[in-house]
């Protein structure tokens, strides 16, 4: 499938401002949920943008500089890893949507989302797999994706130990280990079974 296909459909009926959401980090149990809404111009093409995760880190950065430089709007948004375990992820994810959305300079007259369903004021529609299959959505992805990683680099810095420049804050064989080893951090979400079973491991010593 041509992923500018669902964009050029509501081109045809009108739409002239279409924006792409998209969020990362719900898996992992450390650090914020990363959402990124983006607006590009109608007959743009970035070649090589698809799902962020099917993508080497090079070609990431790369295209997240071109997607930056067509784009008529974008904007990132983190929400707190504290936020997470106060109203779960999965409204943690939609809020940071609905917040990226509402962050962009630009208004959309459209929005195409991941998945899930947004509360918003402009028309919009979900669609699953958005990430593999609508440009505006996969570039979306990509900027939110680049963006996380750096902030978890960043980290790493700070707390070396627990490898979150590799894993990301993902619950890999090192970061389990650390945490067990090293103790739970202010960055890690509490509500998560993983953190939740080693809290309670430390607590009966």
């Amino acid at each position: 499938m041509d992923n500018h296909e669902i964009e050029q459909k509501l081109y045809d009926q009108g739409y002239e401002l279409i924006a792409g959401v998209d969020e990362v980090g719900r898996g992992c149990i450390a650090g914020p949920v990363v959402a990124s809404a983006v607006i590009i111009p109608k007959g743009c093409h970035i070649e090589g943008v698809m799902d962020s995760k099917k993508l080497s880190d090079k070609k990431r950065r790369i295209l997240k500089e071109q997607i930056e430089a067509k784009a008529i709007a974008y904007a990132t948004v983190f929400v707190s890893e504290k936020k997470i375990d106060e109203i779960n992820i999965l409204n943690a994810s939609k809020l940071a949507m609905e917040k990226a959305i509402q962050s962009l300079s630009v208004k959309p007259d459209f929005v195409l989302i991941d998945a899930v369903k947004l509360n918003l004021d402009i028309p919009s529609e979900s669609i699953i797999k958005g990430d593999d299959l609508c440009f505006a959505i996969s570039c979306a992805s990509i900027l939110a994706k680049v963006t996380r990683d750096d902030f978890m680099i960043n980290l790493d810095r700070e707390f070396p130990d627990y490898g979150f420049a590799q894993n990301k804050g993902y619950p890999t064989k090192k970061h389990l280990n650390a945490l067990n080893n090293e103790g739970i951090l202010d960055i890690h979400r509490k509500s998560y079974a993983p953190v939740q079973r080693i809290a309670a491991i430390h607590l009966k010593k």
